[in-house]
């Protein structure tokens, strides 16, 4: 018997100030290309640094590091 699965993806739902922090983490880690084992692995952190960077405005704001630091403290333990 053949299994046959949908490649039907998945959604994660993020709340804007969790958007905020992992988009600056994944921005982060980007930068360093020796942090990848394959470049499949470079391709999906940069494919989700492009999704996050259009869905948030605020990265383009001149208030971005404060609106960041704010983000931090609200989610940090």
């Amino acid at each position: 018997m053949e299994s046959r699965k949908k490649n039907s993806g998945i959604g994660i739902s993020l709340s804007n100030e969790e958007a905020l922090v992992l988009f600056a983490w994944v921005t982060r880690f980007n930068e360093d290309e020796n942090t990848f084992q394959d470049q499949a692995e470079e391709r999906v952190l940069f494919d989700l640094e492009s999704i996050l960077e259009k869905k948030i405005s605020e990265t383009f704001s001149d208030s971005y590091s404060v609106v960041l630091q704010k983000a931090r403290e609200k989610i940090r333990d």
